[in-house]
């Protein structure tokens, strides 16, 4: 990390499902990755660039950059000021759990616009993060139900069910499986297409249709979430790589750092209780 960007990505316990992150970007770039959670960003000085939904979305201070679980997007800073933002993480099963509550959205919520202004709520998500650090959980676990429920009420809807149709998604979805049981020693396209029974081409044209990026690219997000997993879960990052697939540690700080947007090794510091 560059030496003027600063980033802490942790965990409260008090609200449980719930990811938290503070960071100051000037050169991060941010690959095509996915989230298993929401995407809540706050931003408060410069401009966040991200490539969603098959166009760049531009997101400046007192805007939020909003993502649906699953959704795959970029990140990068629109000039060299770089740009500055906090976010928050909630669970699909929070967010449908605040939906239930105090909207009217029925089946799955989500945001409807990946872009909101609203400086109200980018506000109340600096306060949840203020409100983290001070340990006040009664403030932070509030804050954050105010702030989903402004946007969901501003900005919600019900998200498509994913349904897998056609042989070329369903090829995808085949190809998906064996990359997930097979993360650290994956087949070539070539392999594993004839393992599918098609071709090389045709299964990359099925996985990019299907899943919005090709397959080493899912790979790699695939590898670093479930880095994520083992590292909440005690293991160390000198382990992760190789369970993962990784080379060695330097290959998954880079990849992790690129998605998470810090080191796994700051990543799994915050979720160390303090005196272990």
């Amino acid at each position: 990390m560059a030496a003027r960007e600063q980033a802490r990505h942790w965990i409260y316990p008090e609200l449980p499902g719930v990811d938290l992150l503070r960071a100051r970007y000037i050169d991060k770039t941010f690959v095509r990755h996915t989230h298993e959670t929401f995407v809540i960003a706050a931003v408060t000085d410069g401009v966040d660039v991200f490539h969603h939904g098959g166009s760049d979305r531009y997101a400046g201070p007192g805007c939020l950059a909003l993502v649906n679980p699953d959704t795959p997007h970029t990140g990068h800073a629109q000039g060299p000021e770089g740009w500055q933002y906090g976010a928050v993480y909630p669970s699909s099963g929070l967010v449908a759990e605040i939906a239930a509550e105090t909207t009217h959205i029925r089946g799955t919520p989500g945001f409807v616009a990946p872009v909101v202004e609203d400086p109200y709520t980018v506000r109340l998500v600096h306060q949840v993060l203020r409100a983290a650090d001070e340990g006040n959980a009664l403030a932070a676990d509030t804050l954050l139900r105010v702030a989903v429920t402004r946007l969901l009420r501003l900005n919600g809807g019900t998200l498509p069910r994913r349904t897998v149709r056609g042989a070329g998604a369903r090829t995808a979805a085949r190809a998906r499986d064996v990359l997930e049981g097979r993360m650290a020693d994956p087949p070539s396209l070539q392999r594993l297409a004839a393992e599918l029974g098609t071709s090389p081409f045709a299964l990359l044209r099925a996985f990019r249709d299907t899943y919005d990026m090709p397959p080493h690219t899912w790979l790699t997000d695939a590898r670093v979430r479930r880095a994520r997993h083992l590292l909440d879960g005690g293991t160390a990052p000198a382990e992760v790589a190789g369970l993962v697939g990784f080379t060695d540690q330097p290959h998954l700080n880079r990849h992790f750092s690129r998605i998470v947007g810090v080191p796994p090794g700051a990543y799994r510091r915050e979720r160390t209780p303090r005196g272990a």
